[in-house]
């Protein structure tokens, strides 16, 4: 048994992993981030949402229409009509409003309801590729993309097959953190100086930035997922 703690971003996780037997398992864990919160609803029309915000911020700090007015400087007249979305503020107004509010102006936008992408893809449909430095015999199928989000995130899922016709090459290296699941086949996967051995349902989590990669191929066909994320370009 061994004890395993990861960290990315605002999601952490502790843990503790028994090798053979999962009865024995006492899993410590601490979410910063709930998968099952909801959303608070979001608004289609922007005004109406900067109005929203101002409201509830102010509320928040047991402020009166009047005691903002007086922060800002606005007519009593305008923060009621920016509050409730008649008007739509300049930047130089929401700048004055987030200081006297102590927020940051981006706090004003969250509300708004922004197209968020999705992609489905059908089976047997999925973009066959070669991704940079891909190796002779490694069929890289892609199964979805979404570029430029508001994640700051940008994530590859493939579907790594491996034939007898595979080379094997235990030093890719490129940014981001990297994911593997073993679906079919065995092969013994190598990270910086360490090798595992790789069964279905296995899986391996690690720094993309090391050196990594099949090492040997011991029963073919081997598939694999492989997801790989990356912050995305300024």
């Amino acid at each position: 048994m061994h004890r395993a703690v990861m960290a990315a971003g605002s999601f952490e996780v502790s843990m503790t992993i028994a090798k053979k037997n999962p009865d024995t398992t006492k899993p410590l864990r601490s979410l910063s981030q709930d998968p099952h919160r909801v959303s608070e609803p979001r608004e289609k029309v922007l005004e109406v949402a900067i109005g929203r915000a101002v409201r509830n911020f102010r509320r928040q700090k047991g402020m009166t229409v009047a005691d903002l007015s007086k922060q800002t400087g606005l007519s009593i007249g305008m923060v009621s009509k920016i509050e409730n979305g008649i008007t739509s503020p300049s930047l130089t107004t929401l700048q004055t409003l987030a200081h006297a509010l102590s927020v940051p102006l981006t706090s004003f936008f969250r509300r708004y309801e922004e197209r968020r992408e999705v992609m489905h893809v059908k089976s047997g449909e999925a973009v066959i590729m070669e991704r940079a430095g891909t190796r002779a015999g490694h069929q890289y199928q892609l199964l979805g993309h979404i570029g430029a989000n508001a994640s700051g995130v940008i994530v590859e899922p493939y579907l790594i097959t491996l034939s007898e016709t595979s080379d094997t090459f235990p030093t890719f290296q490129h940014d981001g953190i990297e994911l593997l699941y073993m679906l079919e086949g065995e092969v013994e996967y190598r990270h910086g100086d360490q090798t595992f051995l790789m069964q279905p349902g296995d899986s391996l989590f690690f720094d993309a930035d090391s050196p990594h990669g099949p090492e040997k191929l011991n029963k073919l066909p081997a598939k694999f997922l492989s997801v790989i994320s990356y912050p995305q370009a300024d």
